[in-house]
C-alpha cells in the first residue's frame, strides 16, 4: 500500500479515530466508527459516508476491492500497523479494516411517508447487540424504516453497527425522537400500530397483519411500559408453544416482522 505506515498509538489522526468510541465524541464529531470488511463495503457504496480508511497490510491483501473502492471514491487510507488497529478496534479480534463514517440517519418525516408498509420501532431497548440485530433483522424482512426513540441505544455504539452487519447503510433509520410524536406520525401516515409485549391479549397467530404496519419493541428486560402500550392500536404477544419463558427481543422482533413481511407479500 501506498503511503507509510501509522505505528504510533498515540498520533493524532489515531486518537480523533479512537474517541469515537464515546458517544460524545460521536455526537459532537457526527461521525462513527464502522468495523470490518461487511460494514466498512456498505459504508463505501453510499456517497460522502466514509471520511476515512485505516487498514492493516493483512487485510488490505485480503479485500484488495475494498481498498480499491475507497481511493477510487476519494477516501484517505492510512496503512496502520496490528497495534494500531488493536487501539482502534472495539473487538477482541480486529479484522483489520475499520472506517470513520459520517453520520446518516434522517428525520422522521422523510424516514416514514405515506408510502411505507413496514416499520419498526426500537422503545426503551439499551442493549446495543439487540439493537443491531433488529436492524439487521427489519432490513432482511424488507422494512422501509427503523427508527430508534430517544430512550434507546444510540444506533453508532460499536456494538450496534456490527450487529448490524451492514444493515445500518441499507435502509432509513431515525434516532432520538419521542414515543408519542412517532406513534403520531406513524398513524398520520397509514400505518397501524402494533406493541410487541408478553402483556399482550392477542398472540400473532390471532391478529390480521394485511396492511400498512409498525411494530414497537421495548426494553429487554421488563418490555415495553404501560403509557407506551396505551398508544399501540393493539398490544400482541408472540405464542410460546413450547416451555420456555419468554423470547429475547431479537428473536421476537423477527418473528413479528417476518410474519407482516409475509402477510406483505400474499396482499
Amino acid at each position: 500500500m501506498a503511503g507509510s505506515e501509522l505505528t504510533n498509538i498515540k498520533a493524532p489522526r489515531v486518537k480523533a479515530a479512537k474517541r469515537l468510541a464515546k458517544r460524545a465524541f460521536r455526537d459532537r464529531d457526527r461521525a462513527f466508527l464502522a468495523e470490518g470488511p461487511q460494514a466498512v463495503r456498505e459504508a463505501l457504496a453510499l456517497p460522502e459516508v466514509t471520511v476515512e480508511l485505516f487498514t492493516t497490510a493483512e487485510a488490505a491483501a485480503r479485500h484488495p476491492e475494498i481498498v480499491s473502492a475507497a481511493r477510487a471514491a476519494g477516501v484517505p487510507v492510512h496503512p496502520a500497523s496490528g497495534e494500531v488497529m488493536a487501539e482502534l478496534a472495539q473487538t477482541v479480534t480486529p479484522q483489520g479494516l475499520l472506517a470513520v463514517c459520517r453520520f446518516v440517519h434522517v428525520p422522521l418525516a422523510e424516514a416514514v411517508t405515506a408510502d411505507a408498509r413496514l416499520v419498526a420501532v426500537l422503545a426503551h431497548v439499551r442493549d446495543p447487540g439487540n439493537a443491531g440485530t433488529v436492524l439487521r433483522t427489519a432490513d432482511a424482512a424488507g422494512a422501509d424504516a427503523v427508527v430508534f426513540t430517544d430512550a434507546s441505544v444510540d444506533p453508532y455504539n460499536g456494538k450496534c453497527v456490527r450487529a448490524s452487519a451492514g444493515s445500518l447503510f441499507h435502509l432509513p433509520v431515525v434516532t432520538g425522537v419521542p414515543v408519542a410524536g412517532t406513534v403520531a406520525h406513524l398513524r398520520e401516515s397509514g400505518l397501524r400500530v402494533l406493541a410487541a409485549d408478553g402483556a399482550g391479549k392477542h398472540t400473532l397467530d390471532d391478529v390480521d397483519l394485511a396492511g400498512p404496519t409498525a411494530w414497537i419493541f421495548g426494553n429487554e428486560a421488563w418490555g415495553l411500559p404501560e403509557e407506551v402500550l396505551a398508544l399501540a392500536d393493539e398490544v400482541v404477544r408472540v405464542p410460546i408453544y413450547g416451555r420456555a419463558e419468554s423470547l429475547n427481543l431479537a428473536t421476537a422482533a423477527a418473528v413479528c416482522l417476518y410474519a407482516s413481511a409475509r402477510s406483505r407479500r400474499a396482499e
